[in-house]
């Protein structure tokens, strides 16, 4: 169980970092004044926002091979993790930036910054600071997400477990270990979480 657990978190990890990677530029898109760069943004946060994720790694693994697009098990849980997260943590940084006031722009605007500029230095600091309890929370379910990627036989902890009950027959214990493996790893993160939130506090104390 143990080495279920390091590969839950190996996953864990590379998905949040998948997730970042894809959220921040989606967030961004979304609330670009072109509609031509929204309209795509949109799209992929309302798929994978609205279906179920067994659902799209199901997509990924077993139907992607359909039109010659094949994925190993470890590579197709990462990349729907990484979609599924990123769709999630979009909304979560737009909404943050949303609530930024609008005089913060035209701070910046008058000080002659162009709006990548404006985005990247005046708005996107002050919205870190405010969203990264939400966004924290998205990655955090990440630790419970990773059970999912058992069904396309993906070794992880889940998966360990379900091994170990067929040879032990002793269900309830070991599903109550794995229970609470996940429950320290998500206190591990939720420690890293307090820690960046005190990191962006700071000069708001």
């Amino acid at each position: 169980m143990a080495k279920g657990a390091g590969y839950t978190l190996a996953f864990a990890v590379a998905a949040m970092i998948g997730g970042l990677v894809l959220g921040f530029p989606a967030a961004i898109l979304r609330l670009a004044p072109w509609a031509p760069l929204r309209w795509p943004a949109a799209l992929y946060v309302s798929v994978f926002r609205g279906t179920p994720l067994l659902v799209q790694l199901f997509v990924i693994y077993y139907g992607l091979p359909g039109i010659g697009i094949e994925f190993t098990p470890v590579t197709a849980g990462i990349l729907a993790l990484s979609l599924n997260a990123g769709a999630y943590l979009s909304e979560s940084l737009r909404g943050a930036i949303l609530g930024i006031g609008k005089g913060q722009w035209n701070a910046g605007f008058s000080l002659g910054l162009t709006y990548p500029q404006t985005l990247g230095l005046v708005i996107l600091p002050q919205a870190l600071r405010t969203a990264v309890p939400a966004m924290s929370n998205t990655l955090i379910s990440l630790i419970k997400d990773t059970a999912l990627v058992s069904v396309i036989t993906v070794t992880e902890l889940m998966l360990v477990t379900k091994e170990l009950i067929s040879v032990t027959f002793r269900p309830l214990p070991l599903y109550v270990a794995a229970a609470v493996v996940y429950w320290l790893l998500s206190l591990f993160f939720e420690a890293v979480q307090r820690r960046a939130e005190r990191h962006f506090n700071r000069a708001h104390k």
